[in-house]
């Protein structure tokens, strides 16, 4: 059985959509690498992009990508409504078939170690491939963003995993890691209020005190006027979207406020997308065998 590993690294780019391009460019070159999904936000100003294939080729495609990223992007000049560290921000590698999760880690371990070597990028090992506990948190890896980083990478415990004590200032520093599939989920409200969305945020993310696997921030729209709660479902087995946007919406009705809508960033695995029909649907039973383009896949 082959080994396949998915990769999604999310680029600090999201209004050109050349510098976009060559970026994505440099993957699809790659053999043996599937390209099966990238998009951008304008006031995120951040591409997510997602690939698949064996080990090697994805390690490959993910060094390429960001080093395309590294020439192309300057960090000292980079503005966004998304927390940012790098060039490159964060490149995860999650098993999808004949793979396990430790295997994921030692990709990652590679790949920072070649990112700091031949790039002079800061690397920090998160999630699954954190070193430290501490570091297992992506949003306390990325504390201070990239300007804060500038300093606080030269303070006792702050060190990268591999690279200098120094922030590259073009190319920023990147986060490399391994984990299980996470949803990139934001729910928009009628408000341009971004407080509110702050505090609901609060409310749902583990760090919190809320959902465990949750992660979550509010932050303001400008295309839209319109406050936003983006969201990481970390684990949406323990997690449901459904659970989420019912909690947001709960919450958002205590400022007399609305939900407008929400949007998935990205792929998503089926099995979310059929829990959240079970449930506004009121269904008994559904499961994956009866949706048509399962069966025809078969």
């Amino acid at each position: 059985m082959a080994k396949i590993v998915e990769c999604v690294p999310n680029f600090s780019e999201g209004r050109d959509h050349e510098v976009i391009e060559e970026i994505v460019g440099e993957i699809k070159a790659v053999k043996g690498v599937k390209l099966l999904d990238y998009s951008s936000d304008e006031s995120h100003n951040r591409s997510v992009v997602t690939f698949i294939g064996e080990p090697g080729p994805v390690k490959e495609a993910a060094f390429r990508s960001a080093k395309k990223a590294a020439e192309l992007i300057d960090m000292s000049k980079h503005e966004g409504g998304h927390p940012r560290m790098g060039a490159t921000d964060v490149i995860p590698f999650v098993p999808v078939a004949g793979i396990d999760m430790q295997e994921c880690v030692e990709m990652a371990n590679e790949l920072g170690e070649r990112l700091a070597e031949e790039l002079k990028i800061p690397v920090y090992l998160y999630e699954e491939a954190a070193k430290k506990p501490e570091r297992k948190n992506l949003s306390a890896v990325r504390r201070g963003q990239y300007e804060g980083l500038i300093e606080a990478i030269k303070e006792p415990g702050r060190e990268p995993d591999f690279g200098p004590a120094q922030v590259n200032i073009r190319a920023g520093v990147t986060a490399v890691g391994a984990r299980p599939p996470l949803i990139a989920y934001n729910i928009n409200l009628d408000t341009e209020d971004v407080e509110i969305a702050k505090n609901i945020a609060k409310t749902i993310r583990g760090s919190s005190g809320g959902f465990p696997t949750i992660k979550g921030l509010g932050i303001y729209i400008e295309e839209t006027g319109q406050a936003q709660v983006t969201i990481n479902v970390c684990d949406y087995k323990k997690v449901s979207l459904h659970r989420v946007f019912e909690l947001v919406k709960l919450e958002a009705g205590r400022y007399g406020v609305q939900v407008t809508g929400s949007e998935i960033v990205g792929l998503t695995p089926m099995e979310a997308l059929i829990d959240a029909a079970e449930f506004y649907l009121q269904l008994s039973g559904l499961d994956a065998g009866q949706i048509l383009e399962n069966r025809l896949l078969e």
